[in-house]
């Protein structure tokens, strides 16, 4: 099955005004429906826009909410919202309560779900663990989703891609990045993690994603039920990001968006002291991390 940006690219090789091929015959030989060729997307209006970005806010000043207490706060706000239009926003957020509950995560049930491989683990070294994420970001007309790929030891983000879609391809793109990247800075048979850790998101279950994790001889490890807080670091990650830039600006588009948050992972990464690293930056501790292990 195509994925959503594979459809896409094809319904862009389309042309409405081909001389010889019919726009049947085209979509029959990009194996595409004609009617996903006509079908234009409904805009989302600017109160929703408004609405998707107040609970982004919202989530991360009080991640414990849930759908009925986010209803309640916009309600006082003044917002006319009702609790399964805020559910429905929230699972397009992709916001989960931080609370232990039945079900965390929405998984694809087809699937495979990898054990929680971190309980009680010392993270000791660079390129021990690394951990994802997906997240949300508003524009004035719009929003995009950012994936991250980051080294706990360390706290470096080693990679990201922006999306419009909660597509696997982006967060593939980005896994391979990581690994290209790491290996290059940290010698030959040093540079893939021991442990990859994720939510159960279908982007990170999907076989392809996995895959390409065992080929590089790394553990597959996901977060379990009722651990709210497996994936922390990359969540302090996130709040960073929006109250330190996203928050602050306007973006233009997604080519402004992408060129601002490049620069903010660049300082983040290369000039961002952390009270944890003993104010090191997280670059400071990976390579020199990097350094000692491939002596």
């Amino acid at each position: 099955m195509l994925s959503q940006t594979g459809v896409e690219q094809r319904k862009a090789l389309v042309e409405r005004e081909h001389e010889e091929l019919s726009l049947v015959r085209q979509c029959q030989l990009l194996g595409i429906s004609r009617s996903s060729v006509y079908y234009r997307a409904k805009a989302v209006s600017d109160e929703e826009l408004e609405l998707l970005r107040r609970l982004d806010e919202l989530y991360l000043e009080m991640p414990f909410y849930g759908s009925r207490r986010m209803t309640a706060q916009l309600k006082r706000e003044g917002h006319d919202v009702n609790r399964k239009r805020v559910q429905r926003l929230m699972r397009k957020l992709g916001l989960q309560t931080l609370y232990p509950k039945p079900k965390l995560s929405v998984a694809n049930p087809e699937h495979k779900i990898y054990p929680y491989l971190l309980r009680g683990v010392a993270i000791a070294q660079v390129n021990q663990v690394w951990s994802t994420d997906i997240t949300y970001l508003p524009v004035l007309k719009g929003h995009f989703y950012l994936v991250a790929i980051m080294d706990w030891h360390s706290r470096k983000v080693l990679s990201w891609r922006i999306s419009n879609t909660m597509d696997v391809q982006f967060c593939l793109d980005a896994l391979e990045e990581a690994l290209e990247e790491a290996l290059e800075e940290a010698l030959e048979e040093y540079g893939c993690p021991d442990i990859f850790n994720s939510d159960q998101g279908s982007q990170f279950t999907a076989k392809v994603f996995t895959e390409r994790l065992r080929t590089a001889k790394a553990q597959v490890s996901m977060d379990g039920r009722g651990r709210c807080h497996d994936n922390i670091f990359i969540e302090r990650l996130w709040r960073s990001l929006k109250y330190e830039l996203i928050y602050l600006k306007s973006f233009e588009d997604g080519n402004h968006l992408n060129q601002e948050v490049k620069r903010w992972f660049s300082w983040y990464n290369q000039l961002r002291l952390h009270q944890s690293l003993d104010y090191k930056t997280p670059d400071e501790i990976y390579f020199d991390g990097a350094a000692e292990s491939s002596r």
